[in-house]
C-alpha cells in the first residue's frame, strides 16, 4: 500500500508530465509552422515520451492500492523568439523534471517505501539521459551559430 504522501507527490508528477507533454506538442507546432520539420518530429516524440510517463506513474499507483488522477494542466506558452530559445527552455525544463523527480525518490526513502525506490531510479537515470541529449542539442547549435539549426533539424527528423 502506498502512503497518502506518495500518492498526492506521484499524482502531481502525473499533471507535471501532462503539462510536459503539452509544452513538448506546442514546441512542435511551433517548429513544424516554421519550417523544421525534424525538430517538430522530435518534439513530437518527446511528447509521446512524457504521457507515457504519466501512464507508467498511474499504473505505479495503481499496483500500489493508490488512485491516480488527472488534475488541471495549466496552459503552456506557444511562441519562442528561435529555435535556440526553445531548445534552452527544453533544457531548463528538463533540469526542472530531474529536481521534481529526486524531490520523489527523497519522498520514497523518508516513507521507506522500496517499491517506490526502485520506481524512482528508473526515472533519475532518465533525467540525465534527457538533460545530456539536450546539451548536446544546444551544444551543436551555439558550435555552428544560427546556420546550424539546418544541420540540427536534419539530425532530430532522424531519431527513431
Amino acid at each position: 500500500m502506498i502512503s497518502e504522501k506518495l500518492q498526492s507527490a506521484i499524482n502531481e508528477q502525473i499533471a507535471m508530465e501532462l503539462w510536459s507533454a503539452n509544452l513538448y506538442m506546442a514546441m512542435s507546432f511551433y517548429f513544424d509552422r516554421n519550417g523544421f520539420q525534424g525538430c517538430s518530429s522530435w518534439m513530437r516524440k518527446q511528447a509521446i515520451e512524457e504521457t507515457e510517463h504519466a501512464y507508467e506513474m498511474a499504473g505505479f499507483l495503481t499496483k500500489r492500492g493508490g488512485v491516480p488522477v488527472v488534475e488541471q494542466i495549466p496552459e503552456v506558452t506557444n511562441h519562442w523568439d528561435s529555435p535556440m530559445e526553445a531548445f534552452k527552455n527544453v533544457y531548463l525544463h528538463e533540469g526542472h523534471i530531474s529536481k521534481r523527480i529526486d524531490h520523489l525518490l527523497e519522498l520514497a526513502i523518508e516513507e521507506k517505501d522500496n517499491a517506490a525506490q526502485d520506481f524512482f531510479w528508473k526515472f533519475v537515470r532518465e533525467q540525465v539521459e534527457e538533460e545530456a541529449t539536450v546539451s548536446g542539442i544546444l551544444d551543436r547549435m551555439k558550435v555552428a551559430g544560427d546556420s546550424s539549426i539546418l544541420y540540427v533539424d536534419t539530425q532530430l527528423g532522424q531519431r527513431q
